[in-house]
Protein backbone atom coordinates (compact mmCIF):
# COMPACT_ATOMS: atom_id res chain seq x y z
CA UNK A 1 0.00 0.00 0.00
CA UNK A 2 1.37 3.58 -0.99
CA UNK A 3 1.04 5.43 1.68
CA UNK A 4 3.42 8.97 1.31
CA UNK A 5 1.20 11.53 -0.04
CA UNK A 6 3.36 12.34 -2.97
CA UNK A 7 4.21 9.17 -4.29
CA UNK A 8 0.04 8.83 -3.84
CA UNK A 9 -0.40 12.29 -5.99
CA UNK A 10 2.05 11.26 -8.85
CA UNK A 11 0.65 7.55 -9.05
CA UNK A 12 -2.71 9.49 -9.89
CA UNK A 13 -1.28 11.59 -12.22
CA UNK A 14 -0.03 8.64 -14.20
CA UNK A 15 -2.38 5.77 -14.00
CA UNK A 16 -5.61 7.93 -14.06
CA UNK A 17 -7.70 10.16 -17.23
CA UNK A 18 -7.36 13.86 -15.36
CA UNK A 19 -11.19 14.46 -14.85
CA UNK A 20 -11.47 14.88 -11.04
CA UNK A 21 -10.25 18.04 -8.93
CA UNK A 22 -8.79 16.14 -5.89
CA UNK A 23 -8.88 17.86 -2.48
CA UNK A 24 -5.67 17.83 -1.31
CA UNK A 25 -6.28 14.87 1.64
CA UNK A 26 -4.86 11.20 1.54
CA UNK A 27 -7.77 9.89 3.56
CA UNK A 28 -6.73 6.97 6.11
CA UNK A 29 -10.50 6.36 7.88
CA UNK A 30 -13.63 8.03 8.29
CA UNK A 31 -16.28 7.75 11.21
CA UNK A 32 -19.68 9.68 11.80
CA UNK A 33 -19.22 13.32 10.37
CA UNK A 34 -15.45 13.10 10.16
CA UNK A 35 -12.57 12.27 7.80
CA UNK A 36 -9.17 11.75 9.51
CA UNK A 37 -5.94 11.99 7.13
CA UNK A 38 -2.65 9.95 7.28
CA UNK A 39 -1.37 12.68 9.43
CA UNK A 40 -4.51 12.27 12.04
CA UNK A 41 -5.90 15.23 11.04
CA UNK A 42 -9.59 15.30 11.85
CA UNK A 43 -12.15 16.77 8.99
CA UNK A 44 -15.35 17.67 9.16
CA UNK A 45 -17.51 16.81 6.48
CA UNK A 46 -20.25 19.00 5.02
CA UNK A 47 -20.25 17.12 1.51
CA UNK A 48 -20.90 13.54 2.72
CA UNK A 49 -20.13 12.02 -0.46
CA UNK A 50 -21.40 14.45 -2.25
CA UNK A 51 -24.94 13.67 -0.26
CA UNK A 52 -24.23 10.02 -0.37
CA UNK A 53 -22.99 9.29 3.11
CA UNK A 54 -26.21 9.77 5.03
CA UNK A 55 -26.06 7.96 8.01
CA UNK A 56 -22.27 8.76 8.20
CA UNK A 57 -19.27 7.14 7.64
CA UNK A 58 -18.44 3.44 8.86
CA UNK A 59 -21.97 3.27 10.28
CA UNK A 60 -22.24 -0.30 12.57
CA UNK A 61 -25.48 -0.97 11.57
CA UNK A 62 -24.20 -1.07 7.59
CA UNK A 63 -21.02 -2.51 8.74
CA UNK A 64 -22.70 -5.39 10.19
CA UNK A 65 -25.21 -5.35 7.76
CA UNK A 66 -22.65 -6.04 5.38
CA UNK A 67 -20.61 -8.25 7.07
CA UNK A 68 -23.37 -10.51 7.13
CA UNK A 69 -24.28 -10.26 3.57
CA UNK A 70 -20.93 -11.15 2.61
CA UNK A 71 -20.83 -14.54 4.35
CA UNK A 72 -23.82 -15.57 2.24
CA UNK A 73 -22.80 -14.22 -1.02
CA UNK A 74 -21.80 -11.14 -2.84
CA UNK A 75 -23.16 -11.33 -5.88
CA UNK A 76 -26.02 -13.26 -8.00
CA UNK A 77 -27.26 -11.18 -10.73
CA UNK A 78 -30.98 -10.39 -11.49
CA UNK A 79 -31.80 -14.22 -12.61
CA UNK A 80 -32.33 -14.77 -9.37
CA UNK A 81 -34.74 -13.85 -6.35
CA UNK A 82 -32.95 -12.49 -3.63
CA UNK A 83 -34.22 -11.95 -0.11
CA UNK A 84 -32.26 -8.29 0.41
CA UNK A 85 -33.40 -6.94 -3.22
CA UNK A 86 -37.15 -7.63 -2.61
CA UNK A 87 -37.14 -6.30 1.29
CA UNK A 88 -35.72 -3.47 0.51
CA UNK A 89 -38.08 -3.08 -2.42
CA UNK A 90 -41.02 -3.54 0.21
CA UNK A 91 -39.70 -0.84 2.45
CA UNK A 92 -39.27 2.02 -0.54
CA UNK A 93 -42.89 1.20 -1.82
CA UNK A 94 -44.20 1.23 1.43
CA UNK A 95 -42.04 4.36 2.85
CA UNK A 96 -42.63 6.48 -0.86
CA UNK A 97 -46.31 5.47 -1.90
CA UNK A 98 -44.89 4.41 -5.34
CA UNK A 99 -45.89 0.66 -6.50
CA UNK A 100 -43.05 -0.25 -8.78
CA UNK A 101 -39.08 -0.52 -8.13
CA UNK A 102 -36.75 -0.80 -10.78
CA UNK A 103 -33.11 -0.91 -8.85
CA UNK A 104 -30.08 0.54 -10.71
CA UNK A 105 -26.40 0.96 -9.51
CA UNK A 106 -26.53 5.06 -9.60
CA UNK A 107 -28.36 8.43 -10.54
CA UNK A 108 -27.17 8.38 -13.97
CA UNK A 109 -28.53 5.12 -14.80
CA UNK A 110 -31.53 6.00 -13.08
CA UNK A 111 -32.36 8.87 -15.39
CA UNK A 112 -31.37 6.64 -18.39
CA UNK A 113 -33.98 3.72 -17.40
CA UNK A 114 -36.55 6.66 -17.04
CA UNK A 115 -35.85 8.39 -20.44
CA UNK A 116 -36.39 4.74 -21.83
CA UNK A 117 -39.69 4.00 -20.03
CA UNK A 118 -40.48 7.47 -21.23
CA UNK A 119 -39.73 6.84 -24.67
CA UNK A 120 -41.47 3.68 -24.44
CA UNK A 121 -44.55 4.88 -23.38
CA UNK A 122 -44.66 8.16 -25.55
CA UNK A 123 -44.00 6.00 -28.61
CA UNK A 124 -47.07 3.88 -28.05
CA UNK A 125 -49.19 7.17 -27.81
CA UNK A 126 -47.35 8.91 -30.92
CA UNK A 127 -45.36 11.47 -28.10
CA UNK A 128 -41.70 11.92 -28.76
CA UNK A 129 -40.75 15.33 -26.90
CA UNK A 130 -38.91 15.71 -23.75
CA UNK A 131 -38.39 18.71 -21.97
CA UNK A 132 -36.13 19.63 -19.24
CA UNK A 133 -35.18 22.67 -17.68
CA UNK A 134 -32.01 24.87 -17.26
CA UNK A 135 -29.78 24.20 -13.77
CA UNK A 136 -30.68 20.55 -13.95
CA UNK A 137 -28.24 17.61 -13.18
CA UNK A 138 -29.11 14.17 -14.63
CA UNK A 139 -25.75 12.35 -14.60
CA UNK A 140 -23.09 12.26 -16.60
CA UNK A 141 -24.15 9.61 -19.75
CA UNK A 142 -25.71 10.68 -23.10
CA UNK A 143 -29.61 10.67 -22.14
CA UNK A 144 -28.86 12.00 -18.85
CA UNK A 145 -26.78 14.69 -20.75
CA UNK A 146 -29.14 15.20 -23.30
CA UNK A 147 -31.31 16.22 -21.27
CA UNK A 148 -29.03 18.69 -19.37
CA UNK A 149 -27.32 22.37 -20.26
CA UNK A 150 -23.81 22.43 -18.89
CA UNK A 151 -21.92 23.16 -21.22
CA UNK A 152 -18.61 21.99 -19.67
CA UNK A 153 -20.24 18.33 -19.76
CA UNK A 154 -21.17 18.24 -23.52
CA UNK A 155 -18.88 20.56 -25.29
CA UNK A 156 -17.97 18.60 -28.86
CA UNK A 157 -18.97 15.80 -27.29
CA UNK A 158 -22.11 15.42 -29.29
CA UNK A 159 -24.74 14.73 -31.13
CA UNK A 160 -27.35 13.90 -28.11
CA UNK A 161 -30.31 12.65 -28.06
CA UNK A 162 -33.31 14.45 -30.33
CA UNK A 163 -36.76 15.74 -29.35
CA UNK A 164 -35.65 17.52 -26.34
CA UNK A 165 -36.14 21.20 -25.55
CA UNK A 166 -34.50 22.39 -22.15
CA UNK A 167 -36.57 25.34 -20.93
CA UNK A 168 -35.16 28.27 -18.65
CA UNK A 169 -36.15 26.99 -15.03
CA UNK A 170 -39.23 28.77 -13.33
CA UNK A 171 -40.68 30.46 -16.71
CA UNK A 172 -43.76 29.46 -16.97
CA UNK A 173 -44.73 31.82 -19.96
CA UNK A 174 -41.52 29.59 -21.77
CA UNK A 175 -43.28 25.82 -20.76
CA UNK A 176 -47.04 27.33 -21.48
CA UNK A 177 -45.02 27.97 -25.03
CA UNK A 178 -43.96 24.79 -25.34
CA UNK A 179 -46.14 21.97 -24.13
CA UNK A 180 -47.92 20.20 -26.45
CA UNK A 181 -49.51 17.14 -27.57
CA UNK A 182 -46.21 15.83 -28.65
CA UNK A 183 -45.14 16.23 -24.96
CA UNK A 184 -43.95 12.63 -23.74
CA UNK A 185 -42.01 13.80 -20.50
CA UNK A 186 -41.29 16.60 -18.06
CA UNK A 187 -38.23 15.85 -15.91
CA UNK A 188 -37.19 18.50 -13.36
CA UNK A 189 -35.72 18.75 -9.70
CA UNK A 190 -37.97 20.05 -6.97
CA UNK A 191 -34.68 21.24 -5.86
CA UNK A 192 -31.95 21.65 -8.11
CA UNK A 193 -28.36 20.39 -6.23
CA UNK A 194 -25.51 21.47 -8.78
CA UNK A 195 -27.49 24.25 -10.15
CA UNK A 196 -27.41 26.02 -6.89
CA UNK A 197 -30.06 24.49 -4.54
CA UNK A 198 -31.88 26.26 -6.31
CA UNK A 199 -36.00 25.60 -5.79
CA UNK A 200 -38.89 25.26 -7.60
CA UNK A 201 -41.81 27.63 -7.65
CA UNK A 202 -44.70 26.20 -6.08
CA UNK A 203 -46.61 28.14 -9.29
CA UNK A 204 -44.16 26.66 -11.78
CA UNK A 205 -44.92 23.58 -10.60
CA UNK A 206 -48.61 23.56 -10.34
CA UNK A 207 -48.28 24.59 -13.88
CA UNK A 208 -46.43 21.90 -14.75
CA UNK A 209 -49.39 19.92 -13.46
CA UNK A 210 -52.70 21.76 -15.05
CA UNK A 211 -50.69 20.91 -18.09
CA UNK A 212 -50.01 17.34 -17.51
CA UNK A 213 -54.16 17.37 -17.42
CA UNK A 214 -54.08 19.09 -20.29
CA UNK A 215 -51.72 17.23 -22.61
CA UNK A 216 -51.39 13.69 -20.76
CA UNK A 217 -47.99 13.55 -20.61
CA UNK A 218 -45.21 11.98 -17.97
CA UNK A 219 -43.70 14.04 -14.70
CA UNK A 220 -40.57 12.34 -13.45
CA UNK A 221 -39.39 13.59 -10.51
CA UNK A 222 -35.51 13.46 -10.28
CA UNK A 223 -34.96 12.72 -6.50
CA UNK A 224 -31.28 12.12 -6.75
CA UNK A 225 -29.68 14.59 -4.52
CA UNK A 226 -32.65 15.41 -2.58
CA UNK A 227 -34.58 12.34 -2.04
CA UNK A 228 -33.66 9.51 0.65
CA UNK A 229 -34.74 11.98 3.69
CA UNK A 230 -32.19 14.89 2.47
CA UNK A 231 -34.71 17.78 3.16
CA UNK A 232 -36.53 16.22 5.57
CA UNK A 233 -38.96 14.16 3.59
CA UNK A 234 -38.38 10.99 2.32
CA UNK A 235 -39.31 13.15 -1.46
CA UNK A 236 -38.37 16.86 -1.88
CA UNK A 237 -41.62 17.23 -4.07
CA UNK A 238 -43.82 16.42 -1.37
CA UNK A 239 -43.07 19.96 -0.06
CA UNK A 240 -45.49 21.01 -3.17
CA UNK A 241 -47.99 18.28 -2.78
CA UNK A 242 -48.26 16.83 -5.84
CA UNK A 243 -46.76 13.06 -7.33
CA UNK A 244 -45.25 12.91 -10.62
CA UNK A 245 -44.81 9.62 -12.81
CA UNK A 246 -41.84 8.42 -11.94
CA UNK A 247 -39.25 9.04 -9.65
CA UNK A 248 -35.19 8.59 -10.19
CA UNK A 249 -33.33 8.05 -6.57
CA UNK A 250 -29.67 7.20 -5.92
CA UNK A 251 -26.74 8.65 -3.70
CA UNK A 252 -28.05 8.36 -0.17
CA UNK A 253 -30.32 5.22 -0.97
CA UNK A 254 -26.89 2.64 -0.87
CA UNK A 255 -25.57 4.46 2.62
CA UNK A 256 -22.14 4.59 0.80
CA UNK A 257 -22.84 1.35 -1.75
CA UNK A 258 -23.72 1.88 -5.49
CA UNK A 259 -27.84 1.72 -5.56
CA UNK A 260 -30.44 4.06 -7.30
CA UNK A 261 -33.77 3.08 -9.00
CA UNK A 262 -36.62 4.37 -10.35
CA UNK A 263 -40.26 4.36 -8.94
CA UNK A 264 -43.55 4.52 -10.95
CA UNK A 265 -47.18 4.18 -9.95
CA UNK A 266 -48.66 0.71 -10.96
CA UNK A 267 -50.57 2.45 -14.71
CA UNK A 268 -46.65 2.00 -15.94
CA UNK A 269 -46.07 -1.66 -14.58
CA UNK A 270 -46.64 -3.09 -18.14
CA UNK A 271 -45.17 -0.06 -20.27
CA UNK A 272 -42.05 -2.71 -20.63
CA UNK A 273 -42.11 -6.46 -21.08
CA UNK A 274 -39.40 -8.70 -19.80
CA UNK A 275 -35.47 -8.52 -21.84
CA UNK A 276 -36.53 -5.02 -22.23
CA UNK A 277 -34.58 -3.17 -19.91
CA UNK A 278 -32.11 -4.50 -17.52
CA UNK A 279 -28.93 -4.46 -15.45
CA UNK A 280 -26.49 -7.03 -14.18
CA UNK A 281 -25.13 -5.09 -10.64
CA UNK A 282 -28.15 -3.06 -10.05
CA UNK A 283 -29.93 -4.38 -6.91
CA UNK A 284 -26.62 -5.73 -5.88
CA UNK A 285 -26.91 -7.90 -2.37
CA UNK A 286 -24.64 -6.25 -0.37
CA UNK A 287 -26.18 -2.69 -2.05
CA UNK A 288 -29.29 -3.64 -0.69
CA UNK A 289 -28.58 -4.70 2.40
CA UNK A 290 -26.86 -1.69 3.41
CA UNK A 291 -29.75 0.22 1.84
CA UNK A 292 -32.47 -1.24 4.09
CA UNK A 293 -30.71 -0.16 7.28
CA UNK A 294 -30.42 3.26 5.68
CA UNK A 295 -34.36 3.28 5.64
CA UNK A 296 -35.10 1.73 8.57
CA UNK A 297 -33.02 4.56 10.13
CA UNK A 298 -34.98 7.07 8.70
CA UNK A 299 -38.14 5.53 9.56
CA UNK A 300 -36.89 5.62 13.32
CA UNK A 301 -36.61 9.30 13.33
CA UNK A 302 -33.93 10.02 10.93
CA UNK A 303 -35.93 12.24 9.14
CA UNK A 304 -37.68 14.30 12.30
CA UNK A 305 -33.77 15.09 13.00
CA UNK A 306 -33.18 16.66 9.63
CA UNK A 307 -35.73 18.59 10.22
CA UNK A 308 -35.00 19.98 13.23
CA UNK A 309 -30.61 20.03 12.49
CA UNK A 310 -31.81 21.65 8.90
CA UNK A 311 -33.81 24.49 10.88
CA UNK A 312 -30.75 24.66 13.29
CA UNK A 313 -28.53 24.65 10.54
CA UNK A 314 -30.65 27.33 8.34
CA UNK A 315 -30.97 29.76 11.34
CA UNK A 316 -27.49 30.10 12.02
CA UNK A 317 -26.57 30.72 8.49
CA UNK A 318 -28.73 33.50 7.93
CA UNK A 319 -27.15 34.80 11.29
CA UNK A 320 -23.72 34.47 9.14
CA UNK A 321 -25.60 36.15 6.10
CA UNK A 322 -26.94 39.21 8.57
CA UNK A 323 -23.17 39.36 9.47
CA UNK A 324 -21.36 39.44 6.41
CA UNK A 325 -24.65 40.74 3.97
CA UNK A 326 -21.99 41.68 0.90
CA UNK A 327 -20.59 38.53 0.87
CA UNK A 328 -24.10 36.15 1.75
CA UNK A 329 -26.74 37.11 -0.78
CA UNK A 330 -29.27 34.07 0.15
CA UNK A 331 -29.33 31.46 2.45
CA UNK A 332 -31.10 28.33 0.18
CA UNK A 333 -32.85 24.89 0.35
CA UNK A 334 -34.51 22.19 2.72
CA UNK A 335 -33.14 20.23 5.59
CA UNK A 336 -29.71 19.31 5.30
CA UNK A 337 -29.69 20.22 1.61
CA UNK A 338 -28.36 23.54 1.92
CA UNK A 339 -26.43 26.44 0.20
CA UNK A 340 -25.35 30.24 0.23
CA UNK A 341 -25.73 32.28 -2.52
CA UNK A 342 -22.06 34.24 -2.67
CA UNK A 343 -20.73 37.48 -3.86
CA UNK A 344 -17.83 35.41 -4.84
CA UNK A 345 -16.85 32.66 -6.88
CA UNK A 346 -17.40 29.90 -4.31
CA UNK A 347 -14.55 27.97 -4.57
CA UNK A 348 -12.52 30.59 -2.70
CA UNK A 349 -14.54 29.85 0.24
CA UNK A 350 -14.25 26.04 -0.22
CA UNK A 351 -10.37 26.57 -0.12
CA UNK A 352 -10.30 28.37 3.09
CA UNK A 353 -12.83 26.34 4.53
CA UNK A 354 -10.54 23.01 3.55
CA UNK A 355 -7.54 24.98 5.40
CA UNK A 356 -9.99 24.91 8.64
CA UNK A 357 -10.30 21.33 8.11
CA UNK A 358 -13.68 21.69 6.94
CA UNK A 359 -15.30 19.63 3.49
CA UNK A 360 -17.89 21.44 1.56
CA UNK A 361 -18.23 21.97 -2.38
CA UNK A 362 -19.42 24.57 -4.62
CA UNK A 363 -21.92 24.51 -6.77
CA UNK A 364 -22.67 26.29 -9.85
CA UNK A 365 -20.06 28.40 -9.47
CA UNK A 366 -20.83 31.29 -6.71
CA UNK A 367 -22.84 28.42 -4.15
CA UNK A 368 -21.42 26.79 -1.17
CA UNK A 369 -23.12 23.72 -1.46
CA UNK A 370 -24.06 21.96 1.95
CA UNK A 371 -25.17 17.73 2.26
CA UNK A 372 -23.52 16.80 5.21
CA UNK A 373 -24.92 13.07 6.64
CA UNK A 374 -28.18 13.45 8.25
CA UNK A 375 -26.50 12.27 11.62
CA UNK A 376 -24.84 15.48 11.95
CA UNK A 377 -25.81 17.33 15.50
CA UNK A 378 -26.44 21.02 16.55
CA UNK A 379 -22.97 20.65 17.89
CA UNK A 380 -21.29 19.98 14.60
CA UNK A 381 -23.28 22.48 12.97
CA UNK A 382 -22.14 25.30 15.66
CA UNK A 383 -18.61 24.09 14.63
CA UNK A 384 -19.08 24.48 10.79
CA UNK A 385 -20.82 28.10 11.45
CA UNK A 386 -17.23 29.19 13.73
CA UNK A 387 -15.32 28.08 10.87
CA UNK A 388 -17.05 29.44 8.61
CA UNK A 389 -17.47 32.65 10.28
CA UNK A 390 -13.42 32.41 10.37
CA UNK A 391 -13.22 31.89 6.50
CA UNK A 392 -15.66 35.22 5.86
CA UNK A 393 -13.97 37.02 7.88
CA UNK A 394 -10.09 36.44 6.06
CA UNK A 395 -11.92 37.19 2.68
CA UNK A 396 -13.08 40.75 3.72
CA UNK A 397 -9.84 41.40 5.20
CA UNK A 398 -8.54 40.47 2.27
CA UNK A 399 -10.95 42.31 -0.13
CA UNK A 400 -10.44 45.70 2.35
Amino acid sequence: MISNRNQLVEAEHRCFLQTYKRLDIVPERAEGCQIYDKNGNEYLDFLGGIAVNVLGHSHPKIFNAILEQAKRYLHLSNYFYQDSQIELAEKIIKMSGYSRVLFSNSGTESTEAAIKLVRRWGNLRNKTEIISFTGGFHGRTYGALSIMDKPLYKENMGPFLDKIRILPFNDISALKDCVNKDTAAVFLEFIQGEGGIYEAKPDFVNEIFKLKEKYNFLVVADEVQSGIGRTGKFHSFEYFNVKPDIVTLAKGLGGGLPLGCILTMENLSEVWSKGMHGTTFGGNALACTAGLVVLEELENGLMNHVVNVGHYLQEALKKLQKAFPELILEVRGRGLMQGLLLSIDASKLVELLLEQNVIANAASGCVLRLVPPLIITNNEVDLFCKKLEICLKKINIDNA
